[in-house]
């Protein structure tokens, strides 16, 4: 069924919480593992249910933030959601203290009953008032940004439409691109700080009704880390700071002479060629058919995949205004379907999606079906693997989407995941210090990140941007926001799927063996274990970096 088709009805909570404490009611009274697995799975169909209903809405409020429908539908969810989590919460306390435990463990895994336990520590009932307003918060930012009107050459752009401007091959375009976008966050820039503040002292709360120090530990267990914590995460930083921001910074300087400059600006973070970044040849119908076609080149899974995506419109891609920014891919339970939501915009992220969330929407069609829905509910350090590793087994293609400049493409692609890394890692640092220091003002907050700055991108340059150059950067990041402490999983990622590029370049057929191991592998592993068993190192263990930078050095530089 195409998207477009797929009916939509408001989710009635009052019966979803009747349901389920008839669930939770017959798996109290089972006599046996195996009766409480066949219950479970009626568990999960309802939850399916529910989250594909509120997928539907997700995907269509996103497409129209304006659409008067959906925003009172969207937020009937704001509301209720916290609702629908504490359920589901209750009705998994059941199965953690089932006398049929270790059958279940047999069935489930391990890794399921870790997650719950760690939902037990993230959730109870008096968080539900928070978690609602957490929400609201949430989507007043979303519409906030996806709002924006920016006069530029004549035209009333948003955010993602004004992209290809911050990327123009001419520096006088892009400096003024970036200037109206600086000038868009001048003017919000309190509501967006008032936003941000009632945020952190709203996630604060909950943190400490749980009893945790600070919302860092209750970040943590929502985000589900089952296999590493605070400490490793800044092991994996300090390698970072010691070999990667060197490494970065050699790609910045190599920048700097390609681009024929004195010295770089924040105008020129992007910029990669003097003669511009290269930009796809097809329009956006042209790069979705040569994608189809890639992806029935790159193996018989990917051919399956892709004409699944393709046949059923199961992408919203074009730019747009009202549209909210950014991208993602979800997935709608009970269709087995994935979903990709994009802005495109005329530059090479118009590919990247083609790649990256397709990455993402790959894994998720492999593991559709799967009996154990909870073999599904992969953690987002495993998710971001499958698609910047997608992006770099993709590489080979690049002459259907960007003809004579496919090699530039691929320069500029693995120089920009050198150079992510130590953003990615800036980015969670700051929200550790602003989650530590939960009363920082606005002002510090700014001071934070510039210092942060000096430590992971001395290069940057801001000038006298009246915004940019007083620490606002930040408020950009749209996941600092609405997913806290989700950023630091892409570096993890990254790192992965550096090595699988490293792999690649040795042989291509082992690693996508490998590739596709992991996306089958999904969520029934631990994260460390399931590394080793592809044959990639983890990113915690000491050395990794150092490694990855020699190898890139011998092919790179």
């Amino acid at each position: 069924m195409k998207f477009k088709d797929i009916p939509y009805k408001r989710v009635d909570m009052e019966e979803v919480k009747q349901s389920f404490f008839k669930l939770i009611k017959e798996q109290k009274e089972a006599k046996s593992g195996e009766e409480q697995f066949e219950i479970h799975k009626k568990a999960y169909g309802l939850i399916d249910k529910v989250l594909t209903q509120m997928t539907i809405c997700e995907i269509r409020h996103s497409g129209n933030t304006a659409d008067e429908f959906y925003e009172k539908e969207n937020d009937y969810y704001d509301e209720k959601k916290p609702e629908f989590d504490d359920l589901k919460l209750q009705y998994s306390k059941v199965l953690l203290e089932s006398p049929y435990r270790s059958y279940l463990e047999e069935k489930i895994g391990k890794v399921a009953f870790k997650n719950i336990e760690l939902q037990l520590k993230a959730l109870n009932e008096e968080l539900i008032p928070l978690m609602q307003e957490d929400n609201s918060l949430k989507s007043t930012y979303h519409k906030l940004i996806a709002g924006a009107k920016i006069d530029f050459n004549g035209e009333e752009l948003n955010i993602s439409l004004l992209r290809k401007y911050l990327t123009d091959s001419d520096r006088n375009v892009r400096k003024e691109a970036w200037s109206k976008l600086s000038g868009f966050f001048v003017e919000h820039s309190k509501e967006l700080d008032d936003i941000y503040d009632k945020m952190v002292k709203n996630r604060t709360a909950q943190a400490r009704k749980m009893g945790y120090k600070d919302f860092v530990e209750l970040g943590y267990c929502r985000m589900n880390r089952n296999s590493y914590d605070r400490d490793m995460v800044k092991n994996f930083r300090d390698q970072v700071k010691k070999v990667f921001v060197p490494l970065a910074t050699k790609v910045h300087e190599q920048r700097r002479e390609a681009l024929g400059l004195d010295s770089l600006k924040y105008y020129d973070n992007e910029m990669f060629f003097n003669n511009g970044n290269p930009a796809p040849i097809g329009t956006p119908e042209e790069i979705l058919k040569w994608g189809k076609e890639m992806y029935s080149d790159l193996s018989p899974e990917t051919k399956e995949f892709f004409e699944f995506m393709y046949e059923n419109e199961l992408f919203d891609v074009m730019g747009r205004k009202n549209k909210q920014a950014g991208g993602y891919m979800t997935f709608l339970p009970d269709y087995r379907a994935p979903f990709i939501f994009a802005n495109f915009n005329g530059t090479s992220s118009d590919v990247d999606v083609i790649t990256h969330e397709c990455g993402h929407a790959f894994q998720g069609y492999v593991a559709r079906n799967y009996e154990v829905e909870e073999h599904r509910d992969i953690t987002m350090e495993t998710a971001e693997i499958h698609s910047m590793s997608m992006e770099f087994f993709t590489d080979r293609y690049m002459e259907k989407f960007f003809g004579d400049r496919a090699e530039d493409y691929r320069k500029m692609h693995l120089a920009d995941a050198i150079i992510f890394i130590p953003y990615g890692c800036m980015v969670d640092e700051f929200q550790h210090i602003v989650y530590e220091n939960p009363d920082m003002t606005p002002d510090e907050r700014k001071a934070a990140w510039m210092k942060l700055e000096s430590e992971y991108r001395p290069h940057m340059d801001y000038e006298n941007d009246p915004f940019f150059s007083k620490g606002g950067f930040w408020q950009r990041q749209q996941h600092i926001y609405v997913e806290p402490f989700y950023y630091i999983d892409y570096c993890l990622a990254q790192t992965c799927a550096l090595q699988y590029r490293i792999k690649m370049h040795k042989d291509y057929g082992k690693a996508w063996e490998s590739y596709l191991e992991l996306c089958r592998l999904s969520a029934r592993e631990f994260y460390e274990p399931m590394l080793s068993k592809v044959g990639l190192d983890s990113p915690f263990q000491d050395g990794c970096m150092k490694n990855i930078v020699e190898e890139l050095t011998k092919t790179y530089f």
